[in-house]
């Protein structure tokens, strides 16, 4: 009688925990769901309702204010093309998908990373953990997001958001440990209050540092996305799945042009929003 190796008996385990949080956990995992697709929904009507040309041309403002008046011209240009090639749809529902797994990542990465470069163990803590999530393939976090939260884009915000996580939390961490000494003790020679030192000394030394992890968070969650199409995330990544198992070459050209389009210009302006924080706090 042969008895099962370890590989099988932790894969049965692994299995039974799954079957036992979807069974246990329903409840929880519809509100997630529901609560994950609700706020995709909510970011993407208001980019998608207006016509193409509007959001062309408040992006394309936006970067003139920005980056400059040339960035603004081949940006409405660039994204007038997305219409053009017929995936503005697709395009916006990526814009979406991207800003809402990247505001839900920075909203718990910032304060978590604060919290690091403040607290030395909480960092000791963090660190290996963010190097498991940075180490490991990121398609792995999108099964076990089926699992529990089934197809749709509650399951690709939720992978997206994992993965945008660790770049925000690691530099906003590094930020706050980077404070010169001599402002730190300059600050507690004039008697300021902890959250003073916080505010006005370690926070503007910070920035440059933060705004780096934000641009770095944007870029994982553009490369999640398309790997996120094989889960009906919808957008770009999907139309480039599709493209890939019909082998519709000129499709997947055209879908990855768009996605190159909006990894370009969310990059040039949270380049430009960070180094304006930079300036800011010389």
């Amino acid at each position: 009688m042969n008895t099962p190796d370890f590989s099988s008996q932790f894969d049965g385990v692994v299995d039974a925990s799954l079957e036992w949080l979807g069974d246990h956990g329903e409840f929880f995992f519809d509100f997630v769901n529901a609560l994950l697709a609700g706020g995709y929904k909510g970011i993407l009507w208001c980019i998608a309702y207006p016509p193409f040309y509007v959001i062309a041309a408040l992006i394309a403002l936006i970067g003139w204010r920005m980056v400059g008046l040339r960035f603004a011209i081949l940006s409405g240009l660039a994204l007038l093309f997305c219409a053009l090639i017929g995936l503005w749809t697709e395009t916006v529902s990526t814009l979406a998908l991207v800003l809402t797994a990247t505001v839900m990542a920075l909203t718990v990465a910032i304060p978590l990373g604060v919290l690091a470069g403040l607290a030395p163990r909480f960092d000791r803590v963090v660190d290996p953990c963010l190097d498991l999530v940075q180490t490991m393939p990121p398609y792995i976090y999108l099964l076990p997001a089926i699992a529990l939260l089934g197809y749709g884009p509650a399951t690709a915000l939720l992978a997206t958001f994992i993965v945008a996580l660790p770049p925000a939390l690691r530099l906003t961490s590094l930020g706050i440990r980077m404070t010169p000494r001599e402002f730190i003790e300059l600050g507690e020679a004039s008697g300021v209050t902890g959250w003073q030192m916080f505010y006005k000394i370690r926070l503007p030394f910070a920035l440059p540092s933060i705004m780096a992890g934000v641009n770095q968070s944007l870029m994982m969650a553009f490369g999640m996305v398309v790997i996120a199409g094989i889960v009906g995330s919808g957008g770009l990544g999907e139309s480039i799945y599709g493209a890939v198992r019909t082998l519709d070459i000129a499709k997947s050209i055209n879908a990855a042009m768009a996605i190159v389009i909006l990894t370009m210009i969310l990059d040039r302006l949270a380049q430009s929003a960070a180094q304006s924080r930079k300036g800011a706090s010389q």
